[in-house]
């Protein structure tokens, strides 16, 4: 894949840079994990108007006490209503947030999305966040969530062999580790995943990350103090579970049919394409889209006052995707 960058951002795109800089936001970099959590809370955390016809707010059981989760169903028939052919795909999806902020309430909006635009029911995940529980808990989490739902299908007219993983950013990176650990457990299947512009390894040296890592919504220095906080470890940065790029062919090679979206402006998109670029050397279907004139997060710009009309392409073409890869 070789991911590409517009002249200059989409006017949209740059207009949300442009109010940011206004509001003179903090580098999260600048404040503690919980000063950032409130920061963000308070910018991204509303109830979107998006409508679903069943959002279900529960907790399940995980390996390190409950686990929040929110099921969107665009279509709440009960499953004796359906026909054996009309079972649907599920998607698990695991919010962005750098493993140390984001929420289930800030990706809202995104999860109604691609409910309604699929047609698929969406479970998204509050998983655990670092520092105070660094990696792997989290991941942990994720897995806990899948078995969850593969336990749960009947409930939610899906199907145990279609269950898709899906995440922004940081929560890309939990899904795709995701695959890999289900693989190593020999646990639920997983036909399909879906990471928005995913940190998949060290994209330190990378052209895009040298090139945007400052006054592109995500900065190169908001990065370090994430992977500051999320490991606990040196040693714990080179683990395949969190920099899955570094999987052997072997590993890859097991894992299920991907669709990775890369944004032009983001510092992390050249680490995107090059996990696609392993992922396909290793005999998975890649479905790389690239969106030139984008920024980091800007999938999950659906509503005003931050919408932009290529982050409901960018789910149009999701939807595409996966409707192509079941049917």
């Amino acid at each position: 894949m070789t991911p590409t960058a517009a002249d200059e951002p989409h006017p949209e795109a740059q207009a949300v840079l442009d109010a940011l800089e206004a509001m003179d936001v903090p580098s999260l970099a600048d404040l503690t994990p919980e000063r950032a959590r409130e920061t963000m809370a308070a910018m991204f955390d509303r109830d979107s108007d998006i409508a679903v016809a069943r959002v279900e707010d529960r907790r399940i059981d995980g390996p390190a006490g409950e686990i929040p989760i929110r099921i969107y169903d665009p279509d709440p028939g009960s499953d004796s209503d359906r026909a054996d052919d009309e079972s649907r795909p599920t998607i698990c999806y695991f919010h962005g947030g750098g493993w140390v902020v984001g929420s289930i309430d800030a990706d809202d909006a995104t999860c109604r999305k691609l409910a309604t635009e699929t047609g698929y029911p969406v479970v998204s995940v509050g998983y655990r966040l670092a520092p105070e529980h660094p990696f792997p808990a989290g991941l942990e989490d994720c897995y806990a969530a899948l078995e969850w739902a593969a336990d749960s299908v009947d409930d939610l007219g899906g199907d145990r062999d279609r269950i898709v993983l899906a995440g922004e950013s940081a929560g890309g990176t939990l899904a795709t580790a995701t695959c890999l650990l289900t693989n190593r457990r020999d646990g639920p299947p997983v036909a399909y995943q879906v990471l928005f512009y995913p940190a998949t390894g060290d994209a330190t040296g990378t052209d895009s990350y040298e090139a945007y890592g400052d006054g592109y919504l995500l900065s190169t220095e908001e990065s370090e103090w994430f992977r500051t906080h999320y490991f606990e470890r040196e040693i714990d940065e080179a683990n395949v579970f969190a920099a899955p790029r570094l999987a052997s062919d072997r590993l890859l090679s097991d894992l299920p049919p991907a669709t990775i979206v890369t944004a032009g402006f983001d510092p992390l998109r050249d680490d995107g394409a090059a996990y696609a670029d392993r992922l396909a050397e290793a005999g998975v279907s890649v479905s790389d889209r690239n969106y030139p004139d984008m920024i980091h997060g800007f999938a999950g710009m659906l509503e005003p006052p931050v919408e932009l009309e290529v982050a409901h392409e960018a789910h149009a073409d999701l939807a595409a995707d996966l409707h192509e890869a079941f049917e």
